[in-house]
């Protein structure tokens, strides 16, 4: 799963499953270019960096318009609003969607004049609290991943013909900078923060939460010639949460 010669693009890179993602692509030889609204999470990457907010649809076309060719896309960006819908506002709602899914779509938008033809992969960071599975208090959340898949099978088909391909990585509950900010938010609620880990830990048939790297692992295979008959599919790490 080399990626030696080939030039990769990943937002929200500066923590979490994005960074884990942009390490992974590095090491396996690609130029990557690594994005992320706080350019302060990107100080010690050792690809290229930019700051940029991808739910700024002019800003996202002007650094896109700097590449004369991606071959790899990862899309990591998202945002986790806790709540059943009568917990969701018109403000939650919006936001949900404008982070999540109209991400998205500025972005693979702009990226796909780019993309090599044929060769292209665009792995977008859905998860497995969207059309795939309800979760409690995951309305809006769920809402718009589940956008994201239908967003990247509809990519897919359009352009399964200029052999680009592009696929949904779902993870489920994975240990990382957006989780421990969700239990720290849960603890107040729930009176402690052993209880706030075990809401989570709870809804984990494997009794441990996932990584950030084993996520990655899978977007790298996803990006590589390795998966080159794998398209339109969305591909669960979830440490059995949908079996």
């Amino acid at each position: 799963m080399r990626l030696d010669g080939k030039i990769a693009v990943v937002t929200a890179a500066g923590q979490g499953i994005g960074r884990a993602c942009a390490e992974a692509l590095l090491a396996a030889g690609a130029t990557v270019h690594a994005s992320d609204l706080r350019a302060d999470l990107l100080a010690n990457f050792g690809g290229s960096t930019t700051a940029l907010d991808a739910t700024d649809s002019a800003a996202v076309n002007a650094y896109f318009a700097g590449f004369d060719k991606i071959d790899v896309l990862v899309h990591a960006v998202g945002y986790v609003h806790q709540g059943t819908i009568e917990e969701t506002s018109d403000a939650d709602w919006r936001r949900s969607s404008s982070i999540t899914l109209d991400s998205a779509f500025y972005v693979i938008r702009a990226a796909i004049p780019k993309m090599a033809r044929p060769g292209g992969s665009i792995v977008t960071i859905a998860s497995v609290a969207s059309s795939i599975r309800g979760f409690p208090k995951r309305t809006a959340y769920g809402a718009a991943k589940a956008g994201v898949i239908g967003l990247t099978k509809a990519v897919a088909a359009d352009y399964l013909k200029d052999g680009i391909r592009a696929n949904a990585v779902c993870p489920g509950t994975i240990d990382s900078p957006s989780l421990r900010e969700r239990v720290e938010a849960l603890t107040a609620t729930m009176g402690s923060r052993e209880a706030a880990w075990k809401f989570f830990l709870d809804r984990q048939p494997t009794g441990r939460l996932g990584t950030v790297e084993e996520v990655a692992a899978m977007v790298l295979f996803l990006a590589s010639d390795a998966a080159s008959f794998v398209t339109g599919q969305a591909m669960a790490v979830d440490g059995g949460i949908t079996v």
